[in-house]
């Protein structure tokens, strides 16, 4: 006698890089689900959107705002892009940590901070191995409390640890506070790492990131295709409550996205909707709102276990305030003298005398800026030249220096509870472009305790998944792994395209699902 399979309701909350990642998997199997994504903005792509510009002042008629670019090592994000002919770009990385001799440093040419750091670098090598050899607890050890037990020059934490991992992590002002774990394998996991440790410079000379494509473009031309596939996307369109979630069902709460709340104008009225499974691709803390009453113990203990912090981005074109805050340009006070032939490459590179690395144009561009508050270092401000990183801006235009179109940078102010430090309201208002806040994962320590261990247990229960960067780290790779991982364990096909990626998603499942790849395609196999 056949047995008849039942098309499953599958409703997505949130068309970031995770829903839409979740949705692309399930939607290859139209016989066994059929999906809604419900999203309570205007626009998909959650963090990951693109601004207007005026070409004629800054070279190109947009930009990416929120994600800019990435590692090589993201592949999932990269197969993504190229399905819809999206081509990202490589770049060579330029940096540019601190102000003034004394607090300088680069991975462009040796520095005196360099210099003066260089038993603490190397040192930072062997710890790094330590850490390694003691995982997981060694690992779950904050940084500063790390540095702290092998004697690190309080100087070498605030002047390069904390600011490289911040820039490069997103951790922000609760740097200090990130697991070593997460430390380690920024410098040394195949699947995460974004440069290779250099004990002589801590971050390696020129490493290659990619700058995304138009983002906005992207998600547009991917929410396309999955509605020609069947998905339902619902944007402006917001889970008021979740009244229900066990075998016979989840039930939502829906309504039209209200604007309105403090405006005296009354909300729409909400729509009971039935589902077969929930997926909440959204923040930690939004999914505990939303799950509301029905959220268990474990759930709470979990998802409250992450930490969220409010930063603001100003974009704008506000030169003075740059170079009055950041090392900009190539300055002979910033050199230290070259100790190898490799040194004096470097020096001229950053002069402008003689082209890169692979043929990397010559000049001293950096693209990422940090900066320390003097009254507490651990606490920085971050920035980028985005006509120095993103791609369309370097086909575009030349340098300011040279009369050409004005540079675009991001600013980014965080943790709004320390916003004392702030020097924003240097930033010239006729020149600020556009000001978003963003709602920031902290990577506290304890998110390592709870989050992260906790996530296989709370996945799969109750009818619901949970996915995106949060779950282990803020990345746009590990949003779309975690996407692909929440589809794959409702049944859907995992479909191999790269050996690497294979190995990424493998261990991304079996650290938030419980699931080991090899032993459920097995299983899947002899079900056949």
């Amino acid at each position: 006698m056949s047995v008849t399979k039942t098309r499953k309701d599958v409703v997505i909350i949130g068309a970031g890089a995770a829903g839409r990642s979740c949705a692309a998997t399930l939607a290859q199997h139209p016989e066994d689900f059929r999906v809604t994504i419900i999203e309570r903005n205007d626009v998909t792509g959650g963090q990951g959107t693109s601004i207007s510009l005026d070409k004629e002042k800054y070279g190109t008629d947009w930009m990416n705002n929120g994600v800019q670019g990435g590692s090589p090592i993201f592949k999932h994000t990269f197969n993504f892009f190229k399905k819809y002919g999206h081509e990202p770009q490589e770049v060579k990385l330029q940096v540019a940590f601190g102000k003034g001799p004394d607090g300088f440093w680069t991975n462009c040419f040796p520095s005196n901070l360099i210099n003066q750091f260089s038993y603490d670098i190397k040192k930072f090598g062997t710890v790094l191995k330590i850490i390694k050899w003691t995982m997981p607890l060694l690992g779950l050890v904050p940084i500063r409390i790390m540095l702290r037990m092998f004697f690190f020059s309080k100087d070498f934490g605030d002047k390069m640890v904390y600011p490289l991992i911040a820039l490069f992590l997103g951790t922000g002002n609760q740097t200090a506070n990130v697991s070593c774990a997460i430390l380690e394998r920024l410098f040394d996991d195949p699947n995460m790492k974004l440069w290779d440790y250099d004990p002589e410079t801590l971050l390696p000379n020129l490493p290659t990131m990619v700058t995304f494509p138009n983002l906005h473009n992207f998600y547009e031309d991917w929410r396309k295709d999955l509605q020609s596939k069947g998905v339902d996307i619902r944007l402006k369109t917001e889970v008021v409550e979740t009244t229900q979630r066990n075998n016979n069902g989840v039930i939502l709460q829906t309504r039209p996205t209200s604007n309105n709340s403090s405006s005296g104008i009354t909300a729409p009225a909400c729509i009971t909707e039935t589902f077969d499974e929930l997926i909440m691709c959204v923040l930690a803390d939004d999914a505990l709102r939303l799950l509301g009453k029905t959220a268990t113990r474990k759930e709470k203990f979990v998802l409250g276990g992450a930490s969220f912090y409010d930063d603001i981005t100003i974009t704008h074109s506000d030169r003075t305030y740059f170079k009055k805050h950041y090392e900009t340009e190539f300055d002979p006070k910033l050199c230290a003298g070259p100790k190898s032939k490799t040194q004096e490459d470097q020096i001229a590179f950053a002069k402008g005398e003689q082209s890169g690395p692979d043929g990397e144009e010559k000049g001293f561009r950096p693209m990422y800026y940090t900066k320390s508050y003097k009254h507490d270092p651990k606490k920085i401000e971050m920035s980028f030249d985005c006509s120095n990183y993103q791609h369309q801006f370097r086909e575009t235009s030349d340098s300011e220096s040279a009369g050409g179109k004005a540079h675009v940078y991001q600013s980014i102010f965080l943790d709004k509870r320390s916003d004392e430090l702030w020097t924003i309201g240097e930033i010239d208002e006729t020149k600020i472009i556009e000001r978003k806040w963003w709602h920031q994962l902290g990577h506290g320590w304890q998110h390592y305790v709870r989050v992260v261990p906790g996530m296989m247990f709370i996945n799969g229960k109750n009818n619901t998944l949970f996915a995106g960067s949060w779950t282990l780290v803020n990345m746009h790779e590990l949003a779309c792994v975690s996407g692909i991982a929440a589809a794959y364990r409702l049944g859907a096909k995992y479909t191999k395209f790269d050996d690497f990626a294979e190995d990424f998603f493998s261990k991304y499942l079996l650290l938030s699902h419980g699931v080991r790849f090899g032993k459920e395609e097995r299983r899947r196999k002899k079900q056949h």
